[in-house]
């Protein structure tokens, strides 16, 4: 029984501590442009000289 009452406070402080974090990256801007990194992908650089 103390095994739960070690582990429910565990596990809401991790909980709060995702959200906390979700919360911040959505705050500071992650995401905002979510096109922008998939069509990123498909663009073809130039290859630098002498690369086959």
């Amino acid at each position: 029984m103390t095994g739960i009452a070690i582990l429910i406070p565990i596990a809401l402080g991790l909980g709060l501590l995702g959200l906390a974090a979700f919360f911040w990256s959505l705050r500071s801007g992650q995401f905002e442009d979510l096109d922008g990194a998939a069509m990123r992908i498909l663009i073809d650089e130039e290859s630098p000289e002498g690369d086959a």
